[in-house]
């Protein structure tokens, strides 16, 4: 049998290291490459996750401090809106004070206008000593002071049993007339020296809105009937009683003093028998003693 000279190479059969190692090397390099690869992709969008992070801090923190500064800017507008309360409550009270002031001030020039006119009054009933003029001022005190449009003075007689007219404005025809105090509101007055004034006088009704009396000592010599206020005047005023009083006394007084004065014809002859009354008794301690047969 012939021998086969062809024998299995065994270099064949042996592992090439050199390739083995070369293609393990560019292996591990290639994965490190993708590795590196992958490191510098992630460390990419770390930079950048980064830069959002910063952008969104730097926005953040604007935020935190106009929030802030939005605090502090309503903190200012509650401080303003609280000052802005309390001067208006300042000036609400300024206001009702000052309305207040308005109010008395407008009172106390009343007040004054009235004591003005109840002066003017007093003065003109007791500066005359003539009858007629006496009773030109209680009419013009009537009108132009009180207020009345119609109405009547009178005298009561002697005896009271009778009222005689001695002025008067604008009454109706035959109503200023001498009247009978047997019965009525004058004669109502007359007994007992109390004014009868209607409450309310533009209220129609019959009769007169007031009777005032004018009294000396305590007697009636006098009578104002008023029969009708001026259109302007609705109601009484408050003053308007001072001048009732003011007529009651005043006017009843200068009246009598008018009388006297014009049956003496002189001022010295008037004052006659207030000098003989004094001659009679004895002054002492400023006063006059009179005699136990005075």
């Amino acid at each position: 049998m012939p021998k086969d000279d062809k024998k299995p190479s065994r270099i064949s059969e042996r592992p090439n290291l050199s390739n083995e190692r070369e293609a393990f090397v560019r292996g591990v390099l290639h994965k490190g490459v993708e590795f590196t690869e992958e490191l510098i992709a992630e460390n990419q969008e770390m930079r950048e996750e980064l830069v959002r992070l910063d952008s969104d801090n730097a926005r953040l923190r604007k935020q935190v401090a106009s929030d802030d500064a939005i605090k502090d800017l309503l903190a200012t507008v509650d401080r303003l809106e609280d000052e802005r309360s309390s001067l208006l409550d300042r000036s609400t009270q300024l206001e009702t004070q000052t309305l207040a002031v308005e109010d008395r001030h407008k009172e106390v020039e009343r007040e004054l206008n009235d004591l003005a006119s109840l002066y003017v009054a007093s003065y003109q009933l007791s500066v005359s000593l003539s009858p007629r003029r006496v009773v030109k001022h209680i009419c013009e005190l009537l009108e132009q002071l009180v207020g009345c449009d119609a109405f009547g003075v009178y005298i009561v007689s002697a005896d009271g049993r009778r009222a005689v007219p001695v002025g008067g404005r604008r009454m109706p025809p035959g109503e200023l007339r001498e009247e009978e105090l047997s019965e009525g509101p004058m004669a109502d007055v007359v007994l007992t020296a109390i004014p009868k004034v209607r409450d309310n006088p533009d209220e129609s009704g019959l009769g007169p809105v007031a009777v005032l009396p004018m009294t000396v000592s305590g007697t009636v010599i006098g009578l104002v009937k008023v029969l009708r206020l001026l259109p302007h005047k609705k109601q009484w005023a408050p003053v308007d009683q001072e001048f009732f009083k003011l007529l009651g006394i005043h006017a009843s007084t200068a009246l009598v003093a008018a009388s006297l004065y014009g049956e003496s014809g002189a001022p010295r002859d008037a004052l006659a028998p207030l000098l003989d009354f004094f001659s009679e008794g004895e002054l002492e301690d400023g006063n006059i003693k009179r005699g136990t047969g005075a």
